[in-house]
């Protein structure tokens, strides 16, 4: 039988050390700015009951869901259904998280006996969805999220904005942060006398940015809004904060939003911040649990999609029993942001994460008399490599040079001889002999 070509899912990839040291940094940057906040750090299952999953991010989101088959004789039953939901429940009863929200909201409804409300937490985890993959958006994808939960206060808000600031200013990316409220956009429904139509107003307002108004307008008349609704909308988008009161003259919902918006920005009046924060009343967020204010950054120069989104959402514990428990959060999309500081070459040096240097051997003996050394580096905190058998010189200096080891340590008898050891530049070729402790002194410095 002839062998299998090996290969991986669409929308996955494989990371090497060089690419998984510069996404470490990503993550203990944005980490640090978290814990700095208060937030506290929990992890979930990368499987959640489909239960817990499906109906909490809009017909789309059901559809990218990765389901997990039943082990067993699933299909004798099932091969009787056309239904394509119950097919799904009868087949599946497991999927891999979508987002790391409503696993949040089913672990606190679970664990809120434990709990100190209003509470605070951060997750940096891997989600799936089934999406197209292509450029800046993958199949599988880290977030890092920060979430609050148990308070009504747009403090909230005003310290997660604080964050996002905070963590692209760490990382050198010149970014807009944009703020839009989703009582606006209901305001938006109700004035156009459509609020049946609200979820597909946002979800087709939130590709404005991918499809012009021109494919927005399409994909409204296709679910039913008549031109003169449409027309209605496009004003609307192009109102500025003024306008707005004007345009919700006599709906409340719409007037709260607004009012909601301009007390955010107040709590920031008197805080200096690097980066713009602009109001957006286009920005919808595709997700349907949000409620309140929703939050997305975009990076400035360089062409991609969103590299952070969130909001406020007033019930989705509800979905779990446990009701009126309001929260906001903020997610960072760790892999946009890695293709953002890789094409605007921000990535600091990241080098001193490597091996620093390999202890090069001869033979057995040799090999005996460099162990100890070996640990004497690593217990100064050198990062230090032994090749592990003394086999041809030229083997084991390719393998420096492929590994980018900037440095080597020869121990032949010659050395063990005279106690001094060949230390080795392998970018410059140049060669010394020096006692050990010599060596590590120049390695520490």
């Amino acid at each position: 039988m002839s062998a299998q070509k090996p290969s991986i899912p669409k929308g996955t990839r494989d990371f090497n050390a060089e690419v998984l040291a510069k996404r470490y940094y990503i993550f203990d940057t944005i980490k640090k700015v978290f814990v700095k906040y208060g937030f506290q750090p929990i992890e979930t299952p990368t499987l959640e009951n489909l239960s817990t999953l499906m109906g909490k991010y809009g017909e789309e989101g059901d559809r990218l869901l990765f389901k997990i088959l039943n082990s067993g004789d699933f299909l004798k039953n099932a091969s009787q259904l056309t239904d394509y939901k119950k097919l799904t429940y009868e087949i599946s009863e497991k999927g891999l998280r979508y987002d790391l929200t409503v696993p949040f909201a089913r672990y606190v409804v679970m664990h809120q006996n434990e709990i100190a409300f209003p509470f605070k937490r951060y997750q940096i985890q891997p989600v799936w969805r089934g999406d197209s993959p292509q450029h800046g958006r993958y199949r599988e994808f880290y977030q890092c999220d920060a979430d609050v939960i148990g308070t009504n206060s747009l403090v909230c808000e005003a310290e997660l904005i604080q964050i996002y600031d905070e963590v692209f200013a760490k990382l050198g990316i010149p970014v807009t942060i944009k703020i839009n409220n989703r009582k606006i956009l209901q305001g938006l429904s109700e004035v156009i006398q459509a609020p049946d139509k609200l979820i597909d107003i946002t979800i087709a307002i939130d590709k404005l940015d991918k499809i012009a108004w021109e494919g927005v307008e399409k994909e409204l008349v296709e679910k039913g809004l008549s031109v003169q609704a449409c027309e209605k909308i496009k004003q609307f988008i192009s109102l500025n904060a003024d306008d707005l009161e004007y345009f919700f003259e006599e709906n409340e919902i719409g007037k709260k939003g607004a009012e909601e918006i301009r007390t955010v920005l107040h709590l920031l009046k008197n805080i200096e911040t690097v980066n713009q924060i602009e109001i957006d009343y286009s920005l919808a967020r595709g997700l349907n649990y949000y409620t309140g204010c929703i939050l997305e950054v975009k990076a400035k120069n360089v062409k991609m999609g969103s590299i952070g989104g969130g909001g406020r959402y007033d019930d989705l514990t509800g979905f779990f029993g446990l009701k009126g428990m309001s929260g906001v959060g903020i997610s960072f999309g760790a892999d946009r942001i890695y293709d953002v500081l890789e094409e605007l070459q921000l990535f600091p040096d990241l080098s001193g994460n490597q091996t620093k240097v390999l202890i090069v051997t001869f033979d057995h003996e040799n090999l005996l008399y460099a162990m100890p050394i070996l640990r004497k580096m690593r217990d100064f905190n050198i990062h230090a490599e032994l090749y592990p058998e003394p086999t041809k010189i030229k083997k084991q200096m390719d393998y420096a040079n492929k590994r980018r080891i900037p440095y080597a340590v020869l121990i032949g008898s010659e050395e063990m001889q005279i106690g001094k050891l060949t230390f080795k530049n392998m970018v410059t070729g140049e060669q010394e002999k020096l006692y050990a402790e010599e060596i590590m002194q120049k390695l520490m410095n």
